[in-house]
């Protein structure tokens, strides 16, 4: 298909420039899996052997399919389904390769129903901060306000459906007028709040304690358990293998190195990981609470340091402010693949696009929802035994993170890797030489090799 009779290629439907681009591919990236994931999972597997480990995945294997996913998108400049179909024909490759596509348009429909479940509780916590309930509370009575919200189903469908609004009315405006703006203004004001929990952090008493465990390896503290996590995070972060980046590709000008653009945004997606075990670590040790608390660490114990510091409902809003907007920049992302399908398959409007397709996902969402609370001993799957025990969040969180993410990024690397064409590669990812060499074997090699272990490890 030429450049001119790809729908995306016109001058209103492009982003205006590589650093919008860069935005909002990093406001993609940088979501609740750097804020909330990241730091509790280093603390699960001890601190700096394990970031270690996790900055060598994320340039092994999550940026080689970072940029062959977004090189797709652009070469084929349609949502995920469509370059596919169209890139199978001039590629000359087999029509299976199509259900790439597929899997992305589909994965980020159901991770945007339970993510917004998820991103409606920054919503309320950052009231919580803001009125005062932390301040001076004990674990008990922490716990108990965590436990009490998810045990209304009622509150939960209420800010999850807020959420969802804010995410729609985004989508809705557009490319300039909506994504762009949104993340021209949210991505600044998260590194601004981010590094105003990290001042903050520094004048806790704490902060060489938590340098020290984030940055001096102690490998005898990892486990193989602990790599394989690293390795499937590394994937997850950086947003691949759902259809998020082949839609943002494909709004991007011809004259974007990819390459360089992609370990920009790997960049940023890692320093905004980094500063947030920064912000978080020396909170939880001047508190003496435990740094592998799991899920709980933002939602329980964070919110116990902020209760027991000065200036703590303050910084605590700000916390949850900025764990909002990243889930925001997030969110948009997840929806732009099945606005983008919409409007090129059924011929909807933007707006109704986004309309429609966000509450179809709202709808999904309410079983997320019930989950934690009327539905939490329904278990849809649990006749076989590999399913036993799941709720519908679980099922959801297990398709999409263990099956649907992996399996989309190993099928890209794959694709791109050997079923493409070499002509034009080099310079449509923007490599040459050597470099281009090296990439390639990454690619081909490493990358599926390392997608290959975490997805039968998260299996078995």
């Amino acid at each position: 298909m030429s450049e001119s009779t790809q729908p995306h290629q016109q001058a209103n439907n492009l982003w205006s420039s590589r650093m919008a681009f860069i935005l909002a591919a990093a406001g993609s990236a940088v979501g609740l899996g750097n804020i909330w994931k990241f730091p509790y999972i280093t603390g699960e597997n001890g601190g700096g052997a394990f970031v270690l480990i996790y900055l060598a995945c994320i340039f092994l294997i999550g940026v080689p399919v970072l940029i062959a996913e977004t090189m797709i998108g652009r070469r084929g400049g349609q949502s995920p389904v469509a370059t596919m179909r169209t890139l199978t024909k001039t590629e000359g490759t087999a029509r299976g390769w199509r259900a790439i596509g597929w899997n992305g348009v589909i994965a980020s429909f159901l991770v945007l129903s339970f993510y917004a479940v998820i991103g409606g509780w920054a919503l309320v916590y950052i009231g919580k901060a803001a009125t005062g309930l932390f301040t001076g509370a004990d674990a008990e009575a922490i716990g108990g306000q965590f436990g009490g919200l998810l045990a209304n189903p009622w509150e939960l469908l209420l800010w999850h459906s807020v959420f969802m609004a804010i995410v729609v009315f985004i989508v809705g405006r557009g490319i300039r007028s909506g994504l762009e703006k949104a993340v021209n203004m949210l991505m600044p004001l998260l590194f601004l709040l981010l590094i105003a929990m990290v001042i903050y952090a520094m004048n806790s008493g704490s902060f060489g304690r938590a340098v020290s465990f984030m940055f001096s390896p102690d490998f005898s503290k990892l486990t193989t358990a602990g790599v394989l996590t690293a390795l499937g995070h590394a994937a997850f972060t950086l947003s691949i293998g759902i259809g998020v980046l082949m839609a943002y590709g494909s709004y991007l000008p011809k004259t974007v190195n990819i390459a360089r653009t992609a370990m920009t945004i790997a960049v940023v997606d890692t320093s905004v990981a980094l500063l947030a075990g920064l912000a978080i670590f020396p909170l939880v040790f001047a508190n003496g609470l435990e740094p592998g608390a799991g899920p709980g660490l933002i939602f329980v114990t964070l919110p116990l340091a902020f209760g027991q510091m000065s200036g703590g409902a303050l910084f605590g809003t700000i916390f949850f402010a900025l764990l909002l907007v990243a889930a925001i920049t997030s969110a948009i992302s997840m929806l732009e693949p099945v606005v983008e399908w919409l409007e090129e398959h059924k011929g909807v409007s933007r707006a109704k696009s986004a309309l429609g397709g966000g509450l179809a996902i709202w709808v999904i969402g309410i079983g997320t929802v019930l989950s934690f609370n009327v539905w939490d001993s329904v278990h849809p799957l649990g006749f076989i035994p590999f399913f036993e025990g799941k709720t519908v969040f679980d099922l959801l969180d297990f398709l999409v993170s263990n099956l649907m993410m992996p399996l989309g990024g190993l099928a890209i690397a794959l694709f791109a890797g050997w079923a493409m064409k070499r002509e034009g590669l080099p310079a449509d990812i923007g490599l040459q030489g050597g470099s281009y060499t090296a990439f390639m074997f990454v690619l081909r090699y490493l990358t599926p090799a390392g997608i290959a272990v975490v997805f039968l490890y998260n299996l078995v």
